[in-house]
């Protein structure tokens, strides 16, 4: 496994040795030891989670104040854009995001340490998205950040127009009125 890591701290994008020929291919999608090994990172995973989405779909910008869930993001099927924003107040890169293309051509993941935000925007017909957390859902503690805060600076590919929301993600809170509200991680 290649491991590079990104412009903020702690988030790392995965390149998994992948095998194929003729056939098809196989991959190891997930390997404890291998991960330990090439992160430095022992992780307890506790929740598989799989979403399908079509074109234009965004999902997020979501975290959970309590109970902090790290994430192991991948793409199974489709491409997507892949979005982690730093949201703990002390950190020297608070506010800042990372974005990345995760796709089944290219099968890489990208772990998303507790304390960041994360979304993605569906680029192909559809996506299937699979990701790992290291603490369960819990819908009571779920927080979402406005995806198109002007404070973040995202950049999301295609037209604005043809995004489709959730409710919840269209009227998600700005930064400041999270940073207000005490809704951030310190």
């Amino acid at each position: 496994m290649k491991v590079s890591e990104t412009s903020l701290e702690g988030v790392l994008l995965l390149e998994p040795k992948v095998f194929g020929d003729t056939r098809g291919f196989f991959l190891e999608s997930w390997n404890a030891r291998v991960f330990r090994d090439a992160t430095g990172l022992t992780c307890d995973f506790v929740q598989d989670n799989h979403s399908r989405s079509a074109k234009g779909v965004l999902r997020g910008l979501h975290f959970q104040l309590v109970y902090p869930q790290g994430k192991l993001v991948r793409v199974s099927q489709g491409r997507v854009w892949d979005v982690a924003v730093d949201v703990r107040k002390s950190s020297p890169t608070f506010a800042q995001h990372v974005a990345v293309e995760l796709s089944e051509s290219n099968q890489h993941q990208l772990w998303i340490p507790p304390g960041f935000a994360h979304g993605f925007l569906v680029l192909s017909d559809y996506a299937d998205f699979q990701y790992k957390t290291t603490d369960y859902w819990m819908p009571q503690h779920e927080r979402s950040l406005r995806w198109n805060d002007p404070a973040l600076g995202i950049v999301w590919p295609g037209l604005e127009q043809s995004y489709q929301l959730a409710g919840k993600d269209r009227d998600a809170p700005l930064l400041s009125a999270l940073s207000a509200e005490g809704a951030l991680y310190d």
